[in-house]
């Protein structure tokens, strides 16, 4: 992507702030947007994009940005990579849209190979369902699962988030706010603790032996990487003791991909690390490089176990967004994966002396590929560090209680580490320096980028 970061920046270095942040322009446009927009959008800084390419994006004042949110791990090949625009122009000059709910559409189907091709699933033979997003896919999923086993319970993990709708929400346990005043929520839903093989007592201590039966529980779902909970990496020996308990009772085992699939940790998923094969896979945020699609990866014999009407969607796997998908895996494929491990050792290397040079600031660094987070001692902190890279041209995105996240594109440079690398350890200096009267806090504050909520999953 050098060049068409090139033709974005003219020359200029990224970032590259030519005005105070935000800018007049931005905030004349917060302004408008808030008076326009739902009031439930939670927005992570005041950040107005107008243009993008590869890791620079541009606001509506010329400033440039070096993103390392990738619009919450989703632009996996860069802002409008050629490839990716080329298909999308090609395919939106053909057919824009034929709902392949009703209709046999050609790139439909031929997407779903690709990506079934691409996951591994326990039995092998696997059958694809497109969507619209990752929300959609935790529902599809819930509904498959209950009705392939003809069970009603379903088990999430605490610190999860799988989505914002009714199903999704009810799995989601990152948050208590999340379900702030949308009671009650689906029924037949357990949070188990994440993470440690002691945890896997849990099962069998609590929920089997004091909540409901095995043979009662359809599905466990799992983020194989905490997204939105804090880029929590389990112990080895935990997603494999899953595998190990659904198996012994007969429960689907769902490894929800949506945030830490797509090559993002270095494999084309993240499961692939600890040798698990799931029943059902799920797939979004990164897997069309931003268009809006979803993916459901499943046994065979799961998929075929419910007739035409049991699900579909009037726009999921529209014609663009599968073109996107298309030229999204062959990008992948052609070194992006392998990018990732490499940026990512070169991330967790320069990331690892802030733990000494701020042992009582940060406490954790973390992660796999270009999946990190950076825990810090509190949630204002976090959010501070946030603030202060914003205000440095470097775009990070918190998550979890305290911690935050770098989840550049998988198209990033050595050099775009590099510089990334170091304004962030300049943000985390401002913070461990700052004097008592805190001005990046109250700056952070008058901005309104101090709100606890995380933008997304």
């Amino acid at each position: 992507m050098t060049s068409a970061q090139s033709r974005l920046a003219g020359g200029r270095p990224v970032p590259d702030l030519v005005t105070e942040v935000p800018g007049p322009k931005a905030r004349a446009h917060v302004t408008y947007d808030e008076t326009w927009t739902s009031p439930s959008l939670p927005r992570a800084y005041p950040i107005v994009p107008v243009r993008g390419e590869g890791l620079t994006v541009e606001d509506i004042d010329g400033n440039l940005f070096l993103d390392f949110a990738a619009g919450i791990a989703v632009t996996s090949t860069g802002h409008s990579h050629p490839a990716v625009v080329g298909a999308i122009k090609e395919q939106a000059g053909e057919l824009i849209h034929f709902s392949a709910s009703d209709f046999y559409l050609p790139i439909y189907a031929e997407t779903c190979q690709r990506i079934a091709e691409l996951t591994p699933i326990a039995g092998g033979r696997a059958r694809a369902y497109l969507g619209n997003s990752g929300a959609e896919m935790v529902e599809a999923s819930i509904k498959l699962a209950r009705h392939a086993t003809k069970r009603p319970n379903i088990v999430a993990f605490l610190g999860a988030f799988h989505g914002r709708t009714y199903g999704a929400v009810s799995l989601t346990a990152s948050k208590a706010k999340y379900h702030a005043g949308f009671g009650p929520l689906l029924p037949g839903v357990f949070h188990a603790p994440f993470g440690r093989v002691e945890d896997l007592r849990w099962f069998d201590d609590v929920l089997f032996d004091k909540l409901v039966p095995a043979n009662e529980v359809a599905a466990i779902i799992v983020e194989p990487i905490q997204g939105e909970g804090g880029y929590i990496v389990p112990e080895d020996g935990f997603l494999e003791g899953l595998r190990a308990i659904c198996d012994r009772h007969g429960i689907l085992l769902i490894a929800d991909e949506i945030q830490s699939g797509a090559g993002r940790t270095g494999t084309m998923w993240a499961i692939e690390q600890w040798g698990v094969k799931p029943d059902i896979l799920l797939s979004a945020k990164g897997i069309a490089s931003g268009m809006p699609l979803g993916a459901m990866v499943a046994r065979a014999d799961l998929l075929e176990a419910w007739g035409p009407g049991a699900h579909g969607s009037t726009f999921g796997g529209n014609p663009v967004a599968c073109a996107a998908a298309l030229a999204t895996i062959d990008l992948l494929e052609g070194g992006l994966i392998a990018n990732a491990r490499a940026r990512g050792e070169q991330a967790l290397a320069g990331l690892g002396p802030l733990l000494e040079r701020h042992p009582t600031l940060v406490l954790d660094i973390r992660g796999r590929g270009l999946m990190l987070g950076v825990e810090f001692d509190t949630a204002e902190h976090a959010e501070e560090v946030q603030w202060a890279a914003f205000q440095r041209g470097l775009l990070v995105l918190e998550c979890g209680k305290s911690s935050v996240r770098m989840a550049p594109a998988l198209v990033v440079s050595e050099g775009e580490m590099v510089t990334a690398l170091r304004i962030f350890a300049e943000s985390v200096a401002a913070i461990a320096g700052e004097s008592a009267d805190q001005p990046i806090l109250h700056a952070a504050e008058a901005a309104h980028a101090m709100g606890g909520v995380e933008a997304a999953g």
